[in-house]
């Protein structure tokens, strides 16, 4: 809002129209491979460019990057590929005059020529517009600023930044100079991690790592006040707190049921009625538990299954292990399936050996109002089998595609470089990384066309295929550089819109 009561104009829905018509949906996801209609993303920022090796474990990034070239080779393939699908008549006819060697203002969410969708959102040009509010860019440069805790004419020089410039700042943490006034937002390109959509409600999450706190803070404002999401501010979920949470020492052995911290890598609304949450590295069981209540008291779902997963750098998330391909198509790291079970059957020596990491794995699922007596699942494929078939309503044979074709070593190898964090365009068409060459043999032998990026939108603009055609495909993108930043396209995605699966 303004400071005057009246909503900021923003390039996203700009119509009154779309603004009054509540019955235009703008924001509903009920699965995870309902063809996508509209997303959050944010490309690659100049902090990226800014992580140094002493740091980058602190700032949650494996590695360091290349930052041109995982723009210009990489991301920017992401996102031709998103506007295709999703908003064809911003990149039709472009892709050529588009590539590497383009001077990629057409990328960038703060010049002119920006493709400016309102199907393929960038995160920084929504944080752009609520900046034009003078009350919001106050009370927000003085809340980023207490967090980083900068001096007060700190406070003053960002207030004269024009809201663009403002929004790049707050993300990247450093002056169009390249001059640095706090740490960089490096996972801010994992846009599934700041929130999750459930049918019409937005869970906003609690990250488990400091360095995440800033994001936290531009994502709950942004919401709160973008009209994009006007009329959905009595549907924002935010997760309580342990009312004396603040009394716990940082040392304290209990934090998975005292500590409410959960990220969007770990939900997933798998059917209109049934949310899974993940328990994590980065999400505690406390938090599984309040979304699970609230979710319940709120009747967005009657089933949540809770997903307890080895606390491993490895997983991090449900979404590093597992992801959905097709209704009857699954794309998971088989250690942590049946076929782990059945690998440990087969070999004597692992009754004496140290205890395995799959029997860290647990599954329980709810139902509302039968809380006190949930199902237990064995195993990963159980779980996704009977979705498939109960949920889904799946006719044709279930299938399991596992990361590196479940041979040794490439099996987790490639779940390291996110062969199982792939996103659903629509039933059946997905995108991962093209290094994860094994998986991709994977999917050839279940019959899917595997083609890399490049390759597809050239077939596009050759209309030899297109988006509404397409079937059985895993796209690869080009990802030497992203895949160094430990997420995949599900974690650089953050569903708005889908449609509904019949």
């Amino acid at each position: 809002m303004n400071t005057d009561g009246s909503i900021i104009k923003s390039d996203v829905n700009t119509t009154d129209a779309q603004a009054s018509q509540p019955a235009l949906k703008r924001i509903n996801v009920s699965s995870e491979i309902g063809t996508l209609k509209r997303l959050l993303i944010h490309s690659p920022d100049r902090g990226l460019g800014k992580v140094v090796p002493s740091k980058a474990q602190d700032w949650l990034f494996e590695d360091i990057v290349h930052l041109d070239m995982m723009r210009r080779d990489e991301y920017d393939y992401y996102v031709k590929l998103l506007l295709y699908f999703l908003d064809p008549d911003k990149v039709r006819g472009q892709i050529n005059a588009l590539g590497p060697d383009s001077d990629r203002n057409f990328f960038k969410p703060d010049h002119s020529d920006y493709f400016r969708s309102d199907k393929v959102i960038d995160i920084q040009s929504l944080l752009a517009d609520i900046l034009a509010d003078k009350s919001i860019r106050i009370r927000l440069i003085a809340a980023i600023c207490g967090i980083e805790r900068t001096s007060f004419r700190t406070q003053q020089q960002l207030n004269q930044y024009d809201p663009a410039e403002l929004a790049k700042i707050m993300i990247s943490g450093s002056l169009p100079d390249l001059t640095m006034l706090f740490a960089p937002l490096p996972n801010f390109i994992f846009t599934r991690d700041i929130g999750i959509v459930i049918n019409d409600h937005i869970l906003l999450n609690k990250p488990a790592k400091l360095a995440r706190t800033r994001e936290a803070l531009l994502t709950q404002y942004i919401f709160f006040n973008h009209p994009l999401f006007a009329d959905y501010q009595d549907k924002i979920i935010e997760i309580p707190d342990n009312e004396h949470a603040f009394l716990l020492a940082d040392s304290d052995t209990n934090r998975d049921v005292t500590r409410s911290t959960l990220e969007g890598g770990d939900v997933m609304m798998i059917a209109k009625r049934h949310l899974l949450i993940g328990v994590s590295e980065r999400t505690t069981l406390y938090a599984a538990q309040q979304v699970m209540k609230l979710v319940f008291d709120k009747d967005l779902v009657s089933k949540v299954t809770i997903i307890k997963i080895p606390k491993k750098r490895d997983y991090m998330h449900i979404d590093t292990i597992f992801t959905q391909v097709k209704r009857n198509v699954w794309v998971l790291l088989g250690s942590l399936g049946r076929t782990g079970d059945e690998a440990k059957q087969q070999d004597v020596l692992h009754f004496f050996a140290p205890k395995d990491i799959s029997e860290e794995l647990k599954i329980l699922q709810f139902k509302k109002g039968e809380e006190q007596t949930p199902a237990e699942f064995e195993n990963l494929e159980d779980l996704l089998t009977d979705i498939s078939t109960n949920d889904l309503s799946a006719t044709e044979p279930i299938q399991f595609i596992y990361s590196g074709n479940n041979e040794f070593p490439f099996g987790a190898r490639e779940q390291w470089t996110d062969s199982c964090n792939l996103l659903a365009l629509k039933d059946g068409v997905v995108v991962g990384y093209d290094r994860n060459e094994k998986t991709a043999d994977a999917f050839r032998k279940a019959g899917f066309d595997v083609v890399p990026a490049a390759k597809l939108l050239d077939r596009f603009e050759q209309s030899k295929s297109s988006p509404e055609t397409i079937e059985n495909t895993f796209i690869m993108l080009p990802s030497a550089e992203l895949s160094r930043a430990r997420g995949g396209s599900h974690c650089m995605s953050l569903p708005l819109l889908r449609e509904e699966i019949q």
